[in-house]
């Protein structure tokens, strides 16, 4: 094999293992979400400042846990990160909930469990925000 030819084999065979490389560690289409719909509300507390009012409302979001709908329920606080003008951080907890389609959220909004929860905690909190989402 001449100079010429050598080269262009080498530079070929490092491209082509470097590009395979790359290629092989990124999916080419992401998979479909296992539970495509989200419901992921903000609660703001009436007593911000109270531990307790927050652990009640903790409390009683995970009890949604027990509605058949809910395939996963998360349940948090404002994380400790980096103070940036897009990071809404006045919230004091929130749950966020996945569900395999519309009809099961929708079968959630009305379920006793859901409804008792909102009986039981709903003068804890001053203002409540909303996102549903159905992924695509």
């Amino acid at each position: 094999m001449n100079r010429t030819s050598r080269r262009k084999f080498l530079v070929t065979s490092t491209s082509l293992a470097i590009g395979t490389t790359a290629l092989g560690s990124v999916p080419l289409s992401a998979p479909a979400p296992k539970h495509p719909v989200s419901h992921h509300v903000f609660f703001w507390l009436k007593n911000p400042g109270s531990k307790e009012d927050r652990d009640k409302l903790i409390d009683g979001l995970k009890t949604l846990s027990k509605i058949e709908a809910i395939k996963e329920l998360r349940v948090g606080v404002v994380a400790d990160t980096e103070k940036r003008d897009v990071i809404d951080d006045t919230w004091s907890v929130s749950e966020l909930m996945f569900f395999d389609d519309l009809k099961a959220q929708a079968s959630y909004q009305s379920h006793p469990l859901h409804l008792e929860f909102i009986k039981n905690c709903s003068h804890l909190w001053e203002k409540v925000l909303v996102y549903d989402v159905e992924a695509v």
